[in-house]
C-alpha cells in the first residue's frame, strides 16, 4: 500500500521522477537517500514564488493588478522546462468580510481569462466581491501564458467541415496539415498542454497566493477544468461553481458530437414556435411545413449559394449555424432573410446587436500573441486531454455518415475528421472525474454549447454537487444573467450552503436574458448573438 506522501506525488505526476525503482540489494543502502528525496518538495521553487504585482495597463483601473509566475512544463520533471502563467486580481472590497480568492475561467479551451476580473466586476453582486479577491489567469499556452501558435492560414482555421464523399480526402489532408503545423512549431510543448496540467497550475497559483483553498467560477470548458482540479486536489477546493457544464465522460469528441444531439430538439422547438407565428414569418403554419421550408432553403443554397451580407452561403454553411435555433426569434428572422435573399429580394436589416453591451478595450499586455493562438490552444488541449480520438480516417467517415442520418442538422459536422486524428498523444490519459467535492452546477435548459444532457453528466460525475436547471433558460452562461439561479449561486458563494437537493426554476419572461450578457470578446467560450452572418468562429467553442 502506498503511503499518503507517495499517493500525493502520484497525483501531481512527479512520483516517477522522485521514486525510482529499487532492486532488493540496493534498497537498504539507498533508504536514507530515498527518504530524503521523498521528503523534499519538488515544487518548492514554484509554490514559494513571490508575485511582482503591478498595474495591468495604464488604461485599466489601478486596482486591477497583474503578475507572471513560472510553472513546470512537465510536472513529472519539475526541474526541466518552464512556462509562464499570467495572473491578475482585484482585491476583495472588504478586508473584514474577505474569505479568500475566487479563480475565474471563461471557457475555451483557449479562452483568455486574464481580464475576467474586469469583466465580471459589473456582473457579480457586492456580497461576492466583498468576500473574494477575483483572480484571473490565462491558462498555459493561451494569451499571456507562453502562448502557442501553429502558423495556421484561413483555410486551416475553418474546421466546420461537413462530410461529403467528394471532399473527404481534402478534409483528411486539412486535419493532418493542422496537426503537422502545430507539431512542427510546438512539438515538445504539445503533450503538456492539457487540462490536468492547467489544474496543477491552478494549485501553484493557490500556493503562490498563500491560500489553503480556492473558490472557483468556471464557465463552459472552465467547468471541466474545475472538475479536474477538484479530482486532483479535493482538499484545495472550497466553493466551486460550474456554469454551463461539459460532461467529463464525453471529453472531447463526444462534447463536439453532443452539439449535434442538442441541436435537433432545439430545431424541433423552433419549428413549433415559428409555425405558431406564421402570420409574422410566413414559413409555414405547421412544424412540418416550417421544417420543409428550411430544408428547401438548404437544398437550394447547395445548388446555388445565396449572396447574403457580403457572403456567398451554401446550404452547408447555413446548417453550420446550428446554434441559432436555440434562439427562436433570431433564427426565424435569419431564415426569412435568407429566403428573401435567395429569391432576389433585398433582406431586411440583420438582427440588432443592441442587446449586447459595448466591449471595453482589452488591456495592452506586453507579450505578443500569435494570431492563431485561440485555435492552436483549442486543438492542443482538445487533442492532448484524451487518447480516445480515433486514428483511422475511415472511422470518421463512417461516423459522419451515421450521424448525418441521425442528426441531419449538424451530425456530419460533429463527427467528421478533426486534427486530433493525427495529433501526438498527450502525456497522460484523460482524467476520470468521480468525486464527492461539494460544487454547484448551473445549466440553462436551452444551451447551444453545452446542452442540458451535458450539464446532467457533470452532475453525475460530481457526486457531492447540486444542480440548478433554469427551465426555458436560453444561452450559454447562467450566473450573472439575472436568472432565477443567481440568488442560489450567490448564497452558496457567500455562505457555503448548497441547496438540499437539485432544483429547477423558471425566470419570468419579462426578466429573462439569453445567457450571460458579457461582450463576446470578454468570454471567448460564449457565443455571439446568433443568426448573424459570418463564418464559423470562436462562438462555436465551449
Amino acid at each position: 500500500m502506498r503511503n499518503r506522501r507517495t499517493a500525493s506525488l502520484v497525483a501531481m505526476g512527479v512520483a516517477a521522477t522522485l521514486l525510482p525503482a529499487l532492486t532488493p540489494a540496493a534498497a537498504s543502502a539507498a533508504a536514507p537517500a530515498f527518504r530524503a528525496a521523498a521528503a523534499a518538495d519538488p515544487l518548492k521553487q514554484y509554490t514559494q514564488q513571490k508575485p511582482k504585482w503591478k498595474r495591468c495597463d495604464a488604461q485599466t483601473p489601478a486596482n486591477f493588478e497583474c503578475a507572471t509566475i513560472k510553472v513546470p512544463l512537465d510536472y513529472g520533471r519539475p526541474d526541466g522546462g518552464k512556462l509562464d502563467v499570467a495572473i491578475s486580481r482585484t482585491r476583495a472590497t472588504s478586508a473584514k468580510d474577505r474569505r479568500g480568492v475566487l479563480l475565474l475561467n471563461p471557457g475555451g479551451p483557449g479562452g483568455i481569462g486574464l481580464d475576467m476580473p474586469l469583466y465580471l466586476a459589473s456582473e457579480l453582486p457586492d456580497a461576492v466581491k466583498k468576500r473574494y479577491d477575483l483572480i484571473g489567469f490565462d491558462p498555459r499556452g493561451v494569451g499571456q501564458s507562453s502562448p502557442v501558435g501553429c502558423g495556421l492560414n484561413d483555410d486551416d482555421l475553418n474546421w466546420q467541415r461537413p462530410y461529403k464523399a467528394e471532399t473527404f480526402d481534402k478534409d483528411v489532408r486539412w486535419a493532418r496539415t493542422v496537426a503537422e503545423k502545430c507539431r512542427k512549431r510546438n512539438g515538445a510543448v504539445l503533450p503538456h498542454l492539457s487540462t490536468r496540467n492547467t489544474a496543477r497550475d491552478m494549485d501553484v497559483i493557490r500556493a503562490v497566493l498563500g491560500e489553503k483553498k480556492i473558490s472557483y467560477l468556471g464557465y463552459s470548458y472552465g467547468t471541466y477544468l474545475g472538475a479536474v482540479y477538484a479530482q486532483l486536489f479535493p482538499k484545495g477546493a472550497d466553493r466551486f461553481v460550474l456554469d454551463s457544464a461539459a460532461d467529463p465522460e464525453r471529453i472531447w469528441r463526444g462534447m463536439i458530437q453532443v452539439w449535434a444531439e442538442g441541436a435537433e430538439p432545439a430545431f424541433t422547438r423552433w419549428t413549433e414556435w415559428t409555425a405558431a407565428r406564421n402570420a409574422t414569418y410566413e414559413l409555414g403554419s405547421t412544424p412540418a411545413e416550417v421544417r420543409a421550408a428550411f430544408w428547401d432553403l438548404v437544398a437550394g443554397a447547395n445548388r446555388k449559394p445565396i449572396a447574403f451580407d457580403g457572403l456567398l452561403l451554401s446550404g452547408d454553411d447555413i446548417r453550420s449555424w446550428r446554434a441559432m435555433f436555440f434562439y427562436v426569434s433570431e433564427a426565424a428572422e435569419t431564415v426569412v432573410q435568407l429566403r428573401d435573399a435567395a429569391a432576389g429580394r433585398a433582406p431586411a436589416a440583420a438582427p440588432s446587436r443592441s442587446g449586447l453591451p459595448t466591449a471595453p478595450a482589452r488591456p495592452s499586455f506586453a507579450r505578443a500573441v500569435p494570431a492563431d493562438n485561440g485555435d492552436a490552444s483549442f486543438w492542443s488541449v482538445v487533442c492532448a486531454d484524451t487518447r480516445a480520438w480515433p486514428r483511422d480516417p475511415e472511422q470518421y467517415r463512417r461516423d459522419a455518415i451515421r450521424d448525418k442520418a441521425a442528426y441531419p442538422l449538424y451530425g456530419d459536422f460533429a463527427s467528421h475528421i478533426k486534427p486530433c486524428a493525427f495529433w501526438g498523444q498527450g502525456a497522460e490519459p484523460a482524467t476520470k472525474v468521480n468525486n464527492t467535492v461539494r460544487a454547484l452546477v448551473l445549466q440553462n435548459e436551452w444551451d447551444s454549447q453545452t446542452p442540458l444532457v451535458s450539464g446532467q453528466g457533470m452532475r453525475r460525475a460530481m457526486k457531492g454537487s447540486r444542480m440548478i436547471t433554469v427551465l426555458d433558460g436560453v444561452g450559454h452562461g447562467v450566473y450573472g444573467s439575472r436568472s432565477c439561479a443567481d440568488k442560489f449561486t450567490t448564497a452558496y458563494l457567500v455562505t457555503g450552503r448548497l441547496p438540499l437537493k437539485d432544483l429547477t426554476c423558471r425566470t419570468p419572461a419579462n426578466q429573462r436574458l439569453d445567457g450571460l450578457r458579457l461582450p463576446p470578446s470578454a468570454l471567448p467560450g460564449l457565443p455571439a448573438l446568433p443568426g448573424l452572418p459570418g463564418l464559423p468562429g470562436r462562438q462555436d467553442r465551449f
